[in-house]
């Protein structure tokens, strides 16, 4: 008998940095085998929510494992946990039958600093692919651009410490205009240099074809809503395919 696939979403605060019902979930899949009454049982294929895996000859308890670090967008704000797009990657990776489990430690609300000053804590965990998505708060609150590269760039170097042998993803950002034309730009222009100083794989913009579009966005313009989030999974897989293949 094999206990059912679980996802658990952490999300303390909103991107705007106002503070909700904080509510802490840490996702993880736990599958366990139990014998019971020494009678034989055939394998069964199990699902979360509407998640169908795919019995493999893998075993289970050998998955590597996919760390999403962000803020709200990874942790789903104002979506269902089963709509947040690092939930819609395991269901890319569960079709494929890929060895992989997600973990989505995403915090709504979280800049790059509270990003940095918790990563140790998320590296008590094996990680095999790291995909941090941070800045976008730190645009939003006008930080100065050099305090995020610096941030994101010590996280880069705990998890290059910690897990050598990880591949690591960053997610591109933008800011709006009006927080000033060359602020934008700097913005823009700081996830490219993270990727080259570090040779890491960039997501050139994580809301390309969502951010701006209300059609994808939910009320506030800032959280993409149901539909928009299927189009963030896709913005991710294209790039963290290659990666898991």
């Amino acid at each position: 008998m094999f206990k059912s696939l679980k996802f658990i979403y952490i999300s303390l605060f909103n991107i705007s940095g106002r503070a909700l019902k904080t509510t802490l979930f840490i996702s993880s899949i736990c599958i366990i085998a139990v014998c019971c009454n020494n009678k034989e049982k055939s394998p069964n294929t199990q699902s979360n929510s509407n998640v169908a895996t795919k019995e493999t000859a893998l075993d289970p308890l050998s998955k590597k494992t996919i760390i999403f670090f962000g803020n709200s967008l990874t942790a789903g704000y104002g979506l269902e946990p089963e709509q947040a797009f690092p939930f819609l990657i395991q269901k890319k990776i569960d079709s494929l039958q890929l060895n992989y489990k997600v973990i989505n430690a995403g915090v709504s609300g979280e800049t790059s600093s509270g990003g940095n000053s918790r990563i140790t804590w998320i590296l008590k965990q094996p990680v095999d692919v790291f995909v941090l998505e941070l800045g976008a708060n730190d645009g939003l609150r006008g930080i100065p651009v050099a305090a995020t590269k610096r941030n994101l760039q010590e996280i880069i170097d705990k998890v290059k410490a910690k897990y050598p042998e990880a591949q690591l993803v960053l997610a591109g950002m933008q800011v709006p205009p009006n927080m000033g034309a060359k602020y934008a730009t700097d913005f823009q222009s700081m996830f490219p240099a993270l990727e080259k100083q570090n040779n890491i794989i960039l997501i050139p913009f994580l809301l390309e074809g969502v951010g701006g579009d209300v059609k994808f966005n939910q009320q506030d313009g800032i959280h993409p809503n149901v539909e928009g989030a299927r189009i963030v999974a896709e913005n991710v897989w294209k790039h963290l395919q290659n990666v898991l293949k």
